[in-house]
């Protein structure tokens, strides 16, 4: 163990502790980076919400909390309801108010509801609705609807029997049938006119006259107005028409179909066409933009997001997504690998196969799952109820209920096999056995077995655990730099310190003029 574990300080001043004798207080040991005792800190509860902003709410007050962890302003406020940066949202005995994170009052405490968004506050008390506009430091009152929300492109959409307002607008008492948020940029509007696409200043960038339109992805649109067909690209400005066919173009199960003169004829895109050929009988999906184009002469490709990957060819009956140059194709209900010129590389014999990585690829034989190489040789017979993808040489695979960690030699590197493994961002895998945490290294190497009810890395080398109700900090090697001991542990990134908050009993201790020492009271 690094660390050891030292109770106590010496006392100097006459009277360091008077909450009495017993009495039951919390304390926060501050540490620094290298987890040396900066100090201690005597508050009920503080909280770390962001890099710049801390609280404290001692005795039902929230307090605002410097880098230090002193109390530079009182909120007023009995508790946090909710914090979205910047903006700190607090309960107070007549109702929810609002402050900027560095300590401004926008609202006071006094609304039923209030809602964020990056630079405005909507409030509502009763029926009644007010929005805070950050850049001009406003509170304007909106008035009365049944609901409203603060749309994700900034616009307030509000509601009443009559239909949908956008009282942020340049004309805020205009009537919409409907009104329907689509993502940061733009808002999809109905008028007995039609369909229309409205921006984040609440204008129109395409004016309410399509018959029927559909938000794809991003700021892309598919419509169609009378016998007329588009591809939109929604702008700030102007919405730009990237795309327009009288020929019909249909949108189903994610793809997009131009016919001319009845026949199939080109693959869409969100802005355009991506594959333009006479003879095709079938299109249909395979992966994420991966279709599988079928000829007239039932040969059959690979369309991915730029264009054909694999040419359409004789003896398949479909092709996957590929990786590493090679795809997984079926042909009589097999599977095997076809390269990029559709010639044959393992020949179809497995019932199910996946993408290779790191020159493996997982395939499945009578509901078992094993290991291929490029050249086709087994690596691993198939005995696995599951294989993941290969990652830095090594994959996760089950057996039955419990799931251990494989090399690429096929070699199992874990004496036990647990309830769950799953792979961190850092490469480090985390063990889970009967809902209890541990950690392997990214080589697999086991480096504690399933032990805690939390396991979190927080920084480099530094891994906050929980066994039971008491946290502590653990480095990779499994040593314990601060003990399983404190109630908490939280890390403030933004002073670059460490709260490890802990619960004991204090009494007073009072100094005689002997310079000895003794409880109070005795």
């Amino acid at each position: 163990m690094k660390y050891t574990w030292c109770w106590g300080a010496v006392l100097t001043t006459a009277l360091l502790l008077s909450f009495g004798s017993g009495s039951k207080a919390q304390t926060y040991e501050v540490y620094d980076q290298n987890l040396k005792l900066k100090s201690r800190l005597e508050f009920d509860q503080i909280a770390v919400l962001s890099e710049s902003v801390r609280i404290s709410t001692a005795n039902n007050e929230v307090k605002l909390l410097s880098r230090e962890y002193k109390p530079f302003m009182n909120l007023q406020a009995e508790k946090v309801e909710f914090y979205d940066q910047p903006w700190l949202v607090v309960r107070g005995k007549n109702g929810l108010g609002a402050y900027h994170e560095y300590g401004e009052e926008i609202l006071p405490l006094e609304y039923d509801e209030i809602q964020t968004f990056f630079t405005r506050l909507l409030a509502r008390k009763g029926n009644q609705y007010w929005v805070y506009d950050h850049s001009t430091r406003e509170t304007t009152a909106l008035g009365s609807f049944e609901s409203a929300v603060l749309a994700t492109n900034g616009q307030v959409i509000a509601q009443t029997a009559q239909g949908y307002f956008l009282p942020l607008s340049k004309t805020p008492d205009k009537v919409f049938e409907e009104l329907r948020q689509v993502n940061d940029n733009f808002i999809i509007s109905k008028e007995a006119s039609g369909f229309g696409m409205i921006n984040r200043e609440g204008e129109y960038v395409l004016q309410p006259v399509i018959d029927h339109i559909v938000h794809l992805e991003d700021d892309y649109f598919y419509a169609f107005d009378g016998n007329q067909y588009m591809l939109i690209r929604g702008r700030e400005g102007k919405a730009n028409i990237s795309y327009s066919s009288y020929h019909k173009i249909t949108l189903e199960d994610g793809v997009m179909l131009e016919f001319i003169h009845g026949r199939l004829r080109r693959v869409m895109k969100n802005d355009g066409i991506l594959l333009d050929q006479v003879g095709m009988e079938k299109v249909s999906t395979v992966g994420e933009k991966h279709y599988n184009v079928l000829m007239r002469d039932k040969k059959i490709g690979l369309l991915g997001p730029n264009g054909w990957e694999v040419q359409p060819v004789d003896g398949v009956d479909k092709i996957l997504p590929g990786q590493e140059g090679l795809y997984g194709a079926m042909k009589s209900g097999k599977f095997g690998f076809i390269d990029k010129s559709g010639k044959w590389v393992i020949p179809a014999q497995f019932d199910e196969v996946k993408k290779f990585n790191d020159g493996l690829a997982s395939y499945q034989l009578n509901g078992q799952w094993g290991l291929v190489d490029r050249s086709g040789n087994i690596i691993v017979p198939a005995q696995f109820n599951q294989i993941s993808e290969f990652r830095r040489g090594l994959a996760i695979v089950r057996t039955g209920t419990k799931q251990n960690i494989l090399d690429k030699n096929g070699k199992l590197l874990l004496e036990k096999g647990y309830d769950r493994i799953s792979l961190g961002a850092d490469n480090y895998f985390i063990s889970e056995d009967n809902a209890l945490l541990g950690l392997i290294a990214p080589d697999g190497k086991e480096i504690i077995e399933p032990k805690f009810q939390e396991l979190r890395r927080e920084e480099l080398n530094k891994i906050l655990v929980r066994l039971g109700d008491k946290y502590g900090i653990m480095d990779e090697n499994g040593d314990y730099l601060l003990p399983i001991y404190y109630k908490n542990i939280v890390f403030d990134q933004g002073a670059r310190q460490i709260l490890a908050e802990d619960d004991y009993q204090f009494t007073q201790v009072v100094e005689e003029k002997s310079g000895k020492r003794k409880k109070a009271g005795n």
